[in-house]
């Protein structure tokens, strides 16, 4: 349809400027001529319109790219048909090639003004009846550069957007005080109470390519104070068809609210150390475990070897490795890593060169309940793994503890704790060539039962956020940090190390809680209320990672240190272990734990109903 109006407005203009040339004497133009060289003008005018696709952009949504493109169109059939008219008279061709160059001229002036003038007038009056902005959010662009000037076009174009732009948040000094049609630029300074009550601001938009991860979370933490709402322009490369749509803006995650900066490996030891090694992996299918394999999987490795009891994960992975990754070798085997013979086939089958050990129980409050289990499957799967690994020469054994296994106070601590003792003993014993690593680290956000997905799912519910306590803290870093860590660490071992990651400093849970709601688009405590329920059997207030015996070693890489107690650790630790797991099932709950606290001298419990009955059986 557009295309068509042009095209009208093209033919009808060749005749007024024929008129406008001879004064708007009829007497003086040739109906008959003009009217044949105007057929030939819309012609060479459909021509370049098509070309340069001068319709194609919306109206009411005219921008200067689309009054270039119909410059591009005009002034190029204006050329091609002076070429043909000077060409009509050199060779004498019939009179409709022969236009006046004044004509075209004229012609070309009137239609490019014309059809520029008519997009123009259209886009004004439909703003002028575009819908209400009442009821819209004031909001705040953070970064006027070319992203967030995109951004605000789009928003102004969606009519519909919910967002009412009121001006920009910059950091650049060079911008302070200009405006963006007619918005104006303020400094992240002016961000305050005050500011935004003045302004009556309701959302926050990011819009900052490569925004560094420390000042960003210090904004949101900034516009979260100030109760508003925070959203973020997501990656490019997430954009529908390479473009970017209001709906695609996406509330921030609460891993942006750590702040730390991208970990850089040192790829070159990594790659040496995993080029054509056939690596086995358990609790492959795991939160850790999971990404673990994704890493090694950009990594030359001959064949991965993933292992996990869970049949349901373990078929997502597959799928994810088969879309994702459909040139790596990999074998999925569904088993229970405190089974030795299943184990030892798979050991004797596909002869691993490195093992990670993720495979464990981790619920502190199901482990409290479960402590026969959380030593059989903690404790029994490491010894066996490890085990297998010294018997088929295994080079190296990644075992992934828990700063809950530092002076534990609970029973999934303890058995974490028992497993790196083990894994310890066997580093500095004789004849055994495999080089045993344990790395050690808080929790990761995002991991199955953490408490992100927790109160995800509770503030989808309405609340209430439930957190243990108001003064809990944990340290946190994301499920990719960890492992990128971990992966450093394993090929920077030399054998019987334990490495503990720099976490960054401890989250207060209670404050986590709010941010998340905030994050949400909820008021806390009024929207959705934080419920303290107390603490939980066998949780601390405060996680630590290291022991109050152990003293850290730095290594070349900043986040990453070596645990030391300055002693080794009971070679008979094996025997020892072996003889609970057998008798784990025949011996009572108070008698179990009796045996754990002996194994592992550091663990105080604070399930005083256990505890109790320790004590009782002690006397």
């Amino acid at each position: 349809m557009v295309l068509i109006i042009d095209l009208s407005v093209v033919f009808i203009a060749f005749f007024l400027a024929y008129l406008l040339r001879f004064n708007f004497v009829m007497g003086s133009v040739s109906l008959s001529k003009a009217g044949s060289q105007a057929f030939l003008t819309l012609g060479v005018y459909t021509l370049f319109m098509i070309l340069f696709q001068s319709y194609s952009g919306l109206i009411r949504h005219t921008t200067i790219k689309d009054i270039y493109r119909i410059f591009l169109a005009t002034t190029s059939a204006v050329l091609a048909l002076i070429i043909l008219s000077l060409a009509g008279r050199e060779f004498s061709w019939k009179n409709v090639f022969i236009i006046p160059i004044s004509i075209l001229i004229i012609h070309y002036v009137v239609i490019t003004v014309m059809l520029s003038f008519i997009r123009i007038i259209i886009k004004a009056v439909f703003e002028s009846f575009k819908v209400s902005q009442n009821g819209k959010k004031n909001t705040l662009i953070f970064g006027a550069g070319i992203l967030g000037v995109a951004v605000k076009r789009i928003i102004e174009s969606d009519h519909f957007s919910g967002f009412k732009i009121t001006g920009f948040i910059d950091d650049n000094r060079k911008l302070r005080g200009k405006t963006v049609n007619q918005h104006p630029i303020w400094s992240s300074v002016m961000l305050d109470r005050k500011f935004v009550k003045d302004k009556d601001i309701k959302t926050v938009i990011l819009a900052i390519n490569n925004f560094p991860k420390d000042r960003k979370a210090f904004i949101i933490k900034k516009a979260i104070s100030l109760d508003l709402e925070v959203l973020e322009v997501p990656s490019a490369d997430s954009w529908l068809q390479g473009k970017f749509s209001v709906r695609q803006l996406q509330r921030v995650k609460p891993e942006d609210l750590l702040g730390r900066d991208p970990i850089v490996m040192n790829t070159e030891k990594i790659m040496n150390g995993l080029y054509g090694k056939t690596i086995l992996i358990t609790g492959a299918a795991g939160s850790i475990g999971s990404e673990i394999v994704r890493q090694l999987a950009r990594f030359s490795v001959i064949h991965l070897v993933l292992v996990d009891q869970a049949e349901t994960p373990s078929f997502f992975l597959n799928n994810e490795l088969e879309k994702e990754f459909s040139d790596l070798l990999f074998t999925s085997v569904i088993a229970d890593v405190t089974n030795y013979i299943m184990m030892e086939n798979v050991f004797k089958e596909f002869r691993p060169e490195i093992v990670f050990h993720a495979a464990a129980y981790k619920h502190v409050s199901m482990m409290e309940d479960n402590p026969r289990e959380a030593i059989r499957v903690n404790a029994g799967g490491t010894k066996t793994v490890a085990d297998l690994a010294i018997r088929y020469g295994v080079e190296k054994f990644i075992m992934i503890s828990s700063d809950k296994a530092v002076n534990p106070a609970n029973i999934m601590g303890a058995s974490k704790r028992l497993c790196e003792l083990y894994v310890h003993s066997l580093s500095s014993g004789k004849n055994i060539t495999t080089k045993f690593v344990t790395t050690r680290f808080g929790n990761v956000l995002g991991s199955n039962g953490s408490v992100i997905p927790i109160f995800k799912r509770q503030i989808e519910k309405g609340g209430p956020v439930t957190v243990t306590h108001p003064e809990i803290t944990r340290f946190f870093m994301t499920i990719p940090e960890a492992c990128q860590l971990v992966l450093e660490a394993a090929f920077m071992g030399q054998g019987g190390e334990i490495f503990i990651f720099d976490m960054g400093n401890p989250v207060k849970i209670y404050d986590l809680a709010k941010q998340m709601i905030s994050l949400s688009g909820f008021i806390p405590d009024e929207e959705i209320k934080i419920e303290v329920t107390g603490l939980r059997p066998g949780e601390k207030l405060y996680e630590e990672l290291l022991s109050n015996m152990e003293q850290t070693i730095e290594t070349y890489h900043p986040k990453i240190m070596i645990a030391h107690n300055g002693k080794d650790e009971d070679g008979d630790m094996g025997t020892r272990i072996g003889s609970l797991l057998e008798e784990l099932y025949l011996l009572p709950t108070e008698e179990v734990i009796r045996k754990l606290k002996e194994l592992v001298p550091e663990y105080k419990s604070e399930n005083k109903a256990k505890l109790k009955e320790v004590v009782s059986s002690e006397e």
